[in-house]
């Protein structure tokens, strides 16, 4: 299952996702977050695997969508993904490309017990036809 969250920069969205994360990781929760930086490292429970994505070259929806599939492959007890600005960890504002990412990991995940939830900063409006139905 995919959640998306889309809104305008400054309007409480990695708020929110870190309220959300720090409530999911105080259960017995396998909990991944991607950023691009170390902006939420002092945010986050230590329990988070927090992951810089400046530590990988990955460039593009596609080779995100490469990574996320092999942590699952790895953390066979992953309960939740969270992905703050994907369009940062991506390093890409292609929305076709965003589309296209959107559909093929909510495929991916139907079969998992993983839920992702997804920044977008920008306005739902903005998204391709195939993303807007997560938001």
């Amino acid at each position: 299952m995919i959640k998306l969250i889309a809104g305008p920069k400054g309007t409480g969205k990695t708020a929110k996702l870190v309220d959300d994360i720090n409530t999911v990781a105080a259960t017995d929760s396998n909990v991944v977050c991607l950023e691009r930086g170390s902006r939420l490292d002092q945010l986050l429970k230590p329990t988070v695997r927090l992951i810089n994505m400046e530590e990988y070259p990955i460039e593009g929806f596609e080779q995100v969508l490469a990574f996320i599939c092999g942590i699952c492959s790895k953390d066979y007890d992953l309960t939740h993904i969270y992905v703050d600005a994907i369009c940062k960890v991506a390093n890409s504002r292609d929305m076709a490309g965003l589309g296209d990412f959107l559909v093929k990991l909510d495929t991916f995940l139907k079969d998992t017990p993983v839920t992702a939830t997804i920044i977008f900063s920008g306005e739902v409006d903005s998204l391709p036809e195939e993303a807007r139905k997560f938001a």
